[in-house]
């Protein structure tokens, strides 16, 4: 479950949920089930949306209670363009895993696509979306 925090309003609170939201960040990558998709490679497009508390960083404009947006996107860089796998789900839930675990979220949704799929028909792109709670 997420953090919830509270807010002060003319004199009434009101509830907060912050989110940290990266999206489409876009790798050329090798990964696939194919031997094609291995060795000429594509477009891999990934979203991330982590959901903590950032409050303090919005009210006081503070670096150090704000979630670093370089390190997410190093981080899901890392994960995409230095391993290998075959499937999007996979890669989908070991970037969730280790943005949870390295920064110590309680909400993490990450959403993979391929652009254009080798279906053998017309697809926009496949996509997998996995969320993880703490």
């Amino acid at each position: 479950m997420s953090r919830i925090g509270n807010i002060t309003n003319r004199g009434e609170e009101m509830r907060s949920v912050t989110k940290l939201s990266l999206h489409n960040m876009v790798f050329y990558t090798y990964h696939g089930v194919y031997a094609a998709e291995q060795e000429l490679g594509q477009r891999l497009e990934v979203d991330v949306e982590v959901t903590g508390e950032f409050g303090v960083a919005a009210t006081n404009d503070s670096i150090e209670a704000a979630i670093n947006y370089v390190a997410v996107y190093d981080l899901v860089k890392e994960v995409v363009t230095q391993q290998n796998y075959q499937l999007i789900e996979r890669i989908g839930k070991v970037i969730a895993e280790q943005i949870m675990n390295q920064f110590q979220v309680p909400k993490v949704t990450v959403r993979v696509r391929k652009p254009q799929p080798p279906l053998g028909g017309i697809v926009d792109y496949s996509q997998f979306e996995i969320t993880l709670e703490a």
